[in-house]
């Protein structure tokens, strides 16, 4: 069991050091004006026609770094500063999100089948922290709270894995389309390609902490079970 909490210690200090490390790297090269003199909106509009997507809108939206498509409403939501500004770190975000455009409008699988996970995913996140907690307070009791917490846990867990290819995908869509329609230089190339790759790894660190979070609770119904 010590172990365990060892292990949810040693993955909440990587991904703070993982976040810590993409915000040093989105603040560097937003510093860096883009040598097409393009905006993230600009930057996504572009894209957009490119592939062919004419009912998608691109639109700003407060914070910072909470830029995402919502294929519910076929909306690119982009950061107030990656909206407007002129960087290479504007214009990886930027062409990231419209790959996930990209991928709607191709019914790429992955996102159909994340998608397709979200109305469950709503309703275990709402109940699960209950439920746990409860199955823990009972554990001694009965196991079944607990059982079915963890089984709620296990869906988030698969929708954190599923995730990872759905974001892979998405900058190898952004990367190639930069590079093939002159939107950055060669150097440019390589600061979007590290700020895509910092991000990539905030969604593996989520995932594999996921699992290591859903392993404890069912060492600890395993335990109540031996």
């Amino acid at each position: 069991m010590p172990g365990i909490y060892i292990i949810l210690i040693v993955f909440m200090l990587i991904s703070w050091a993982v976040s810590a490390r993409l915000k040093s790297k989105f603040q560097k090269y937003s510093k860096i004006p883009l040598s097409s003199g393009l905006s993230g909106r600009e930057v996504a509009e572009k894209m957009l026609h490119d592939n062919g997507i004419t009912d998608v809108k691109v639109m700003s939206v407060a914070g910072r770094l909470t830029d995402h498509y919502n294929p519910a409403d076929k909306t690119v939501n982009l950061s107030e500063y990656v909206y407007e500004a002129r960087s290479a770190a504007a214009a990886a975000v930027a062409a990231h999100e419209c790959g996930h455009a990209v991928q709607h409008a191709r019914a790429y699988a992955f996102l159909k089948f994340r998608s397709a996970m979200v109305p469950a995913l709503s309703i275990a996140s709402r109940y699960m922290q209950w439920i746990l907690l409860i199955g823990i307070l009972l554990l001694q009791t009965t196991p079944v709270p607990l059982a079915i917490g963890v089984a709620l846990f296990g869906l988030t867990t698969i929708f954190s894995f599923v995730t990872l290819p759905v974001e892979f995908d998405a900058s190898k869509r952004a990367l190639a389309w930069i590079s093939q329609n002159g939107v950055v230089t060669k150097q440019e190339y390589g600061m979007a390609k590290d700020s895509l790759k910092w991000a990539a790894l905030t969604y593996v660190v989520a995932a594999l902490g996921s699992l290591a979070t859903l392993l404890y609770y069912v060492s600890l119904l395993m335990g109540r079970r031996n």
